[in-house]
C-alpha cells in the first residue's frame, strides 16, 4: 500500500513534469530548464527523487523525438519506392525496377503513396515544432480501453494494469552512498528494503529520517555476484519499482553501468590464439561452428533449436534456454568469445511490403524477417 501511494505521487508528478518538457520543444541542453523543474519537483518528494523524475522525462523525450525521425525516413524510403515502381507501365520493367502487375494495383498504389504524403507531413511538422505525443502507460494499453472484449479483459482489470504503467519509483544510484543508493537502499547481508518517501507521505515512515522499511525481503540470483561486488564497494546502483498486477507481485530492478573495460577486444583474442564460436542465426534454429584463430571451421557443425511461437513470455523463455545451450558449448570447447552474424535488417524491416513482396509469399517473408530476434538476441 504504501509503495502504491508512492509510485502514484511520483507518477503523477512526473508526468506533469514530461508535459513541461514536450512545452519547452527542441532545445540545447542549457535551455530545458531542467535546474527549474527540479526545484519544483523537489518541494513534492526529494532531490534524488526530483533528479530521476526530470532524467526520465528527459529521456523519454528524447527517444519520441528519435521515434518521429526514424518513422519519417521510413515513410521516405516507402514513398520513395512506390514512386519508381509508379513511374514503369503495368506488366513491364524498366531496369531494374517493376511496374505494378495491373491497373488495379497502379491505382491502389497511387491512393496508398497519397496517405504516406499525409502521414509524412504530420510528421514533419510535429518535429518542426518538438511536439512529440508521449502516451504515458502505453499507446497500445490505451486503445485496449476500447476493445476490452477483443483483449477479454474487466474495466477492473484495465485499470489495474494501466496505473501499474503509470507508477513512478525510481531512485538513480549514487557512488559513496551506503550501498550504492541512499533513496531506495537493499541491505545486502538480510536483503532488508527501505525507501525514502515523499514529503507529504513522510507521516508513514516507520524509520527515522523519513524512510520506510518493507516488511519483506528481497534476492536477486541474475548476476548476484555483480551486484553484491557493487553494493558492497557502494558503487552507484539503480533501483525501480515495478508492480505485476496480473500476478499480484511487486519486482525490485536492480541496473548499473556496464563496465565494459574488462572484456577483450576481438584483436586481442585472436593476438592469444583464442578460439571463438561462430553463430548464423536463423529463424529457427542457431547454426554454430568453433573456429580457430585464423577463423577456420573445428569439427562438426552445431545446431540449437530456436523455436519462437507461441505467447511472448513463452518465445522470451525458449531464446534465453537456446542462449544458455549456446554459451554452454562455448564454454565446453574453450572459446574466449562468440561472434554473431549481423542480418542488418533494419532497412527491410523499415521499407517494408514496399520491397518485401506481395500476396501470401510477401507475408510469410515479412512475417520471417521480423520473428528474427536480432535485436533481442543481442
Amino acid at each position: 500500500e504504501v509503495l502504491t501511494l508512492a509510485g502514484r505521487h511520483l507518477g503523477h508528478h512526473q508526468r506533469v513534469d514530461l508535459a513541461r518538457r514536450v512545452e519547452i520543444g527542441k532545445v540545447c541542453v542549457k535551455d530545458n530548464q531542467r535546474t527549474e523543474r527540479k526545484r519544483s519537483l523537489t518541494k513534492h518528494s526529494s532531490s534524488r527523487m526530483a533528479g530521476a523524475m526530470t532524467r526520465a522525462s528527459e529521456d523519454q523525450y528524447q527517444l519520441s523525438l528519435r521515434c518521429l525521425y526514424d518513422e519519417a525516413s521510413s515513410l521516405r524510403r516507402a514513398i520513395r519506392a512506390i514512386t519508381r515502381r509508379l513511374a514503369v507501365a503495368c506488366g513491364t520493367k524498366k531496369g531494374t525496377v517493376r511496374g505494378y502487375r495491373d491497373q488495379a494495383e497502379h491505382f491502389g498504389k497511387r491512393r496508398r503513396m497519397q496517405v504516406l504524403n499525409a502521414r509524412l507531413a504530420r510528421v514533419e511538422q510535429r518535429i518542426a515544432e518538438g511536439r512529440p505525443s508521449i502516451v504515458v502507460g502505453g499507446r497500445r494499453l490505451a486503445k485496449t480501453r476500447h476493445n476490452l472484449a477483443k483483449a477479454r479483459l474487466t474495466e477492473q482489470q484495465w485499470r489495474e494494469r494501466w496505473d501499474a504503467e503509470r507508477l513512478f519509483l525510481t531512485a538513480d544510484g549514487e557512488s559513496g552512498a551506503p550501498f550504492g543508493n541512499y533513496t531506495i537502499s537493499v541491505d545486502p547481508n538480510d536483503g532488508s528494503v527501505t525507501v525514502v518517501l515523499p514529503e507529504p507521505l513522510r507521516h508513514l515512515a516507520n524509520q527515522p529520517r523519513g524512510r520506510y522499511r518493507l516488511s519483506c525481503t528481497v534476492q536477486f540470483s541474475h548476476r548476484r555476484e555483480e551486484w553484491l561486488d557493487r553494493v558492497s564497494a557502494n558503487r552507484a546502483v539503480r533501483y525501480d519499482f515495478v508492480h505485476d498486477p496480473e500476478r499480484g507481485r511487486w519486482y525490485l530492478d536492480a541496473s548499473w553501468g556496464a563496465d565494459t573495460a574488462v572484456l577483450p577486444t576481438p584483436q586481442e583474442i585472436r593476438r592469444f590464439g583464442e578460439r571463438t564460436i561462430g553463430i548464423d542465426l536463423n529463424a529457427d534454429h542457431l547454426a554454430a561452428y568453433v573456429l580457430d584463430p585464423h577463423g577456420n571451421p573445428i569439427g562438426q557443425p552445431h545446431s540449437i533449436p530456436l523455436d519462437l511461437v507461441g505467447p511472448a513470455s513463452q518465445r522470451d523463455g525458449r531464446l534465453r534456454e537456446s542462449i544458455s545451450q549456446l554459451i554452454t558449448l562455448a564454454r565446453r570447447h574453450n572459446c574466449a568469445g562468440i561472434v554473431v552474424e549481423n542480418l542488418n535488417f533494419d532497412d527491410a524491416r523499415a521499407t517494408g511490403r514496399e520491397r518485401m513482396g506481395r500476396g501470401r509469399r510477401g507475408k510469410t517473408l515479412r512475417r520471417t524477417v521480423a520473428g528474427i530476434p536480432t535485436a533481442r538476441f543481442r
